[in-house]
């Protein structure tokens, strides 16, 4: 302004300008600014768990769109701190906040894709998918019950791989995470003492194990150290050819995989609904054949904004144009039913 104010003074002394063409000037210079503001990019961020689908999304909106949006994972916390203070135009997070929260801080809330958090191992020797991890046997290395992958119980589970005697490193999220948050109520509905003891949130008071930021930090440590353990999202274990573990189902009946099938099994239970701001749980869902660490993940939209309609038309985009992008990640977009419902509900 500094810079502008001189140049006008100067064109004053030159041009002789009488002061209601000055203050003609001023107002064009200022509606200018408002337009500059009006059309810089969009700025979103927050959950991990759904970078990869938001950063493909956004290089395919810029390739047809020839708009730009920006978009930083830094975990779910900062996500909806950051959107609640109104630093950027939407907040991405893998917890559903619940509608007083929603109204309270003047913000929509809806959901975009459903997902998976695999649970990594790197033990030398055992591929993808060997593994297979009971809910008692899973809740104790998280709790510090089991400390060696060969003890008995994992060994009883597991009686064709040779399982080292090598103690358990645990590797979890150090900030504030949606991705802890769905696994810690995984564990919480699997293991009454996780859930008395430790409980659920996006930041816990972790047993044993050592903490990583976002869902990249901790699927490097995976990938680089052996003997460990922990929890990623789908999209990471995929392009970094990690190993997942088999886990057991809803109804106790089958080890599943975090595949399509058995994510798309779990996300057919999915509940959403405007009249609650589509909060649902896909968690530890009671379906054969289900995987059970299944969530949706929320965007959070400022009311009463003029960016949010911009938000919208970027995620109506995705969703028509680019649903293909996020099932090669192994995601499942969420269905067009809901998809209509929730641009019914962004009343702007």
């Amino acid at each position: 302004m500094q810079i502008l104010k001189k140049g006008i003074f100067k064109n004053m002394r030159v041009l002789k300008l009488k002061p209601f063409k000055v203050l003609l000037v001023f107002l064009v210079a200022f509606i200018s600014s408002l337009s500059l503001v009006q059309a810089r990019d969009l700025q979103g961020a927050g959950a991990s768990f759904p970078a990869d689908v938001y950063y493909a999304w956004v290089a395919n909106y810029r390739k047809v769109m020839h708009k730009n949006v920006n978009y930083q994972s830094i975990g779910s916390g900062g996500g909806i701190r950051q959107v609640k203070a109104r630093v950027i135009d939407f907040g991405a997070s893998d917890e559903a906040l619940k509608s007083e929260d929603l109204k309270k801080a003047n913000l929509y809330q809806f959901p975009t894709v459903i997902g998976a958090i695999a649970v990594v191992y790197n033990i030398e020797g055992i591929k993808d998918g060997e593994l297979k991890l009971s809910n008692e046997v899973i809740s104790d290395i998280f709790l510090k019950k089991i400390t060696k992958w060969d003890d008995p119980r994992i060994k009883a589970l597991n009686p064709s791989l040779k399982l080292p005697d090598a103690a358990i490193f645990v590797v979890h999220r150090s900030d504030g995470s949606g991705t802890t948050y769905n696994f810690s109520s995984y564990l919480a509905s699997i293991s009454k003492e996780w859930k008395d003891v430790v409980g659920v949130g996006k930041s816990l008071p972790w047993p044993t194990g050592v903490g990583a930021k976002g869902n990249e930090g901790v699927s490097q440590i995976l990938k680089q150290t052996k003997n460990t353990i922990g929890y990623t999202e789908l999209s990471y274990k995929v392009s970094l050819n990690l190993n997942a573990a088999k886990l057991q189902d809803g109804v106790q009946k089958n080890y599943v995989y975090p595949n399509p099938k058995s994510i798309e099994l779990a996300a057919s239970n999915a509940t959403f609904s405007a009249s609650n701001d589509f909060k649902t749980s896909l968690i530890s869902i009671k379906k054969e054949g289900a995987y059970p660490i299944t969530s949706s993940t929320f965007i959070l939209l400022p009311k009463h904004s003029n960016r949010s309609p911009k938000v919208k038309e970027f995620f109506r985009f995705s969703f028509e144009q680019s649903a293909n992008i996020a099932s090669d990640m192994g995601f499942l977009v969420i269905p067009k039913k809901v998809q209509d419902e929730v641009m019914e509900y962004l009343k702007f």
